[in-house]
């Protein structure tokens, strides 16, 4: 049998999708699994039926592990120890868990290695042993960046290898308490066809080192790589196989760096830690408020602040509008960064048909402070007053917080988790806010609130609408 290459191919062989390791009996140019286009190549034989005839599977001789009662399963190993990072300790949940098979995945450069470094060095300062496994750099390449950072320890192991056989021979002689594999894309075992980097590595490789985890109570960190649109690399059958699942995001022009939690058995999948990335390293912002705020003066246009859930932690977020008339007949333009075009355009649409604020002669611009992206319709109504604080020339009153989403009707809609967000808003010291109506919005000390109804009010309560301030104010207890 002739394969589209012209090679012959042994009989009894499949074909494997190298985006998500669907399998074929045949080669396909789009992949029936994830619709993938030139993905499908020629991969393993299918693997043999294993079990009694009729497929039911055959008894184990001996059991490895008795049955318990799960009254009589002890939790002393799986205990969550600190990494000596606290803002990635908030992220695990509390720490590494021994065991626990943990993927920290993101854009290249965004500064993974240089995360892991340093919590590697935390780490082997504490009294542990840590072995970290470079696949991509030499060891005297990672004791560069390590001298650079301020990451070297005597308790921290190198091994520049990218062989899945040398790794367990290093394990078994440092018998570390953290091992750190940078990258599980660049690693490869000799007994699995395909190079570093497939689909069959890839699977092999991991599942090999979840075995070692869970044999040795070793806590594993691995780094991977994404795809173009933000996915982690490799088979979807990576993220099921460990235990926990990192996002590291970051902007090339930014210092700020955020970890987020999307997979996570051993405490909450929706949290978020910050970062700032400099030439001496990485750092912990465990306040980051002043990189999303610019300045609550109240004396420039433009200018809102709101405060955003990223997973369940509170973040003052300033978002600024820019509103210019168009000269001649050149077309009006909406441009936008780090918040939804959607969403501010339906934003301009409603400031239009129900506020009576025409800007289809203007150039509207919408941006957020400090490269934070603004996804969730709490920000509709900072959004909101900040374009039409620009279109009146009129700055918002000082230290104003403002928070609701907003309909096609107008109307201005309670958000989730108000209480927290304006305790966090209090607790900077931010005097006055605006909020949507709502039973049982109770304001912080010493913070007073205007509840609206509709954006109309909300304009009208900040100066921006022309009528009577409207709205309910209650002062903080």
């Amino acid at each position: 049998m002739v394969t589209r290459s012209g090679t012959t191919k042994a009989r009894g062989r499949g074909f494997e999708c190298t985006a998500c390791g669907h399998v074929a009996a045949k080669w396909l140019g789009r992949c029936p699994g994830c619709g993938g286009w030139g993905t499908i190549e020629e991969g393993l034989p299918p693997a043999a039926a294993v079990g009694a005839p009729g497929g039911a599977p055959k008894p184990a001789s001996r059991p490895a592990s008795p049955v318990r009662s799960i009254t009589e399963v002890g939790l002393e190993t799986v205990t969550s120890r600190p990494t000596g990072v606290g803002e990635l300790d908030r992220v695990l949940g509390g720490g590494l868990v021994p065991g626990a098979v943990i993927l920290l995945a993101g854009e290249p450069g965004v500064g993974k290695s240089t995360l892991l470094l340093e919590v590697a060095a935390r780490r082997a300062r504490m009294g542990g042993t840590v072995l970290y496994v470079t696949g991509e750099e030499s060891a005297g390449q990672v004791r560069l960046r390590a001298e650079r950072t301020g990451a070297v320890a005597p308790h921290l192991f190198l091994s520049a290898t990218a062989d899945l056989e040398e790794i367990a021979a290093h394990v078994e002689a440092v018998d570390p308490g953290l091992l750190v594999v940078d990258s599980v894309q660049t690693i490869g075992s000799p007994e699995v066809e395909g190079t570093p980097g497939g689909v069959s590595q890839v699977r092999a490789v991991t599942s090999a080192l979840v075995a070692l985890a869970k044999q040795r109570d070793l806590p594993v960190v691995l780094i991977g790589h994404v795809t173009k649109d933000g996915a982690v690399a490799g088979p979807r059958t990576l993220e099921h196989l460990v235990d926990v699942v990192l996002g590291f995001e970051g902007e090339t022009h930014s210092t700020l760096r955020m970890v987020r939690g999307l997979k996570n058995r051993f405490g909450p999948s929706d949290e978020v830690g910050c970062f700032e990335m400099f030439d001496g390293g990485i750092t912990e912002v465990t306040d980051p408020t002043g990189l999303f705020v610019g300045t609550m003066t109240g004396t420039v246009p433009g200018q809102a602040v709101t405060v955003a859930m990223e997973g369940r932690r509170p973040l003052m977020a300033e978002v600024q509008g820019l509103v210019s008339r168009v000269g001649g007949d050149a077309p009006a333009r909406r441009t936008v960064s780090d918040v939804e075009s959607a969403r501010v355009l339906k934003i301009l649409a409603v400031l239009q048909q129900r506020c009576g604020l025409s800007l289809a002669q203007h150039d509207v611009f919408a941006a957020t402070v400090g490269g934070m992206k603004l996804r969730e319709p709490a920000a509709d109504l900072a959004i909101a007053l900040a374009i039409a604080s620009s279109a009146r020339d009129s700055p918002l009153p000082y230290g104003t917080v403002v928070l609701g989403e907003v309909g096609l009707t107008g109307e201005v809609r309670r958000v989730p988790a108000t209480d927290r967000r304006l305790a966090e808003a209090a607790r900077l010291g931010v005097p006055k806010a605006i909020v949507p109506f709502g039973p049982g919005t109770v304001a912080p000390p010493g913070m007073t609130i205007t509840e609206v109804d509709d954006l109309r009010g909300a304009l009208d309560a900040v100066g921006l609408g022309g009528g009577a301030k409207r709205g309910r104010t209650a002062p903080g207890r």
